[in-house]
């Protein structure tokens, strides 16, 4: 599925992710410029954004939301790359084809760029391409820490390492302030998604809960909320 609704004109004063995004280090001059380059498009949960093998024709910033991104093996399997939260930089600039997929798994906001013109605006103002190398090496580390949680960790390990990037990552937009570190947040993905993210199955993921909130690393008020309780115990499930 594409994109919902007709984009819409950003404006980068008014940007959620502003001191956290890849154009952080521009000054108000550059972001005015950048910003005519730039619509605000949202997402359904299970559209898409980009797809795996197409013309590179955008890049897009994460507003708001959780996506996914993936390939396809040859017998036509997906294997999860990885995930993207609100910050985070998508697409292949200076490319010609996108090298994964991206889906939306809940409803997202992105600030889309056509490729061609970020590209132009990226060549003209070194602390973006600086800017630009420092998240293409971060991404590298987070994706092979990924394919290490995949294919070597033990399925207790593969969830509470996922708990914790998603405390990190997502905990300050829960129901509370992250005042206190163990504040209620809400998952956003339901255990069917988790599942499908990890590779394994739903019954999996809820004896793992059952058995984590049983241990007292985790409280879970309610199927999608949870509290990380035992910081330092979750952390060494993890490891």
């Amino acid at each position: 599925m594409s994109a919902t609704g007709p984009d819409q004109p950003m404006s980068c004063d008014a940007c959620v992710i502003r001191n956290r995004a890849i154009c952080a280090d521009l000054d108000a001059s550059e972001l005015a410029v950048l910003g005519k380059l730039g619509r605000k498009r949202k997402l359904e949960a299970g559209q898409s954004l980009i797809w795996e093998g197409d013309e590179a024709v955008l890049v897009a910033n994460v507003m708001d939301g959780l996506l996914k991104l993936s390939t396809h093996t040859a017998d036509g399997k997906e294997q999860i790359l990885g995930l993207a939260y609100p910050s985070d930089f998508l697409g292949r600039p200076f490319g010609q084809t996108t090298p994964y997929g991206v889906e939306a798994l809940t409803d997202a906001y992105v600030c889309i760029f056509q490729r061609a013109d970020f590209d132009c605006f990226a060549r003209e103002h070194p602390r973006l391409e600086h800017k630009l190398l420092e998240r293409t090496l971060a991404e590298l580390d987070r994706t092979r820490r990924w394919m290490l949680l995949l294919g070597r960790m033990s399925a207790e390990q593969k969830l509470a390492n996922l708990l914790l990037e998603l405390d990190e990552r997502l905990g300050v937009r829960g129901c509370v302030p992250r005042l206190d570190p163990n504040a209620i947040w809400t998952l956003p993905l339901s255990r069917q998604q988790i599942a499908d993210v990890l590779g394994l199955t739903i019954e999996t993921v809820s004896r793992l809960f059952t058995r984590m909130k049983g241990e007292g690393m985790i409280a879970l008020p309610s199927r999608r909320e949870v509290a990380i309780l035992d910081r330092p115990a979750l952390e060494d499930c993890a490891a």
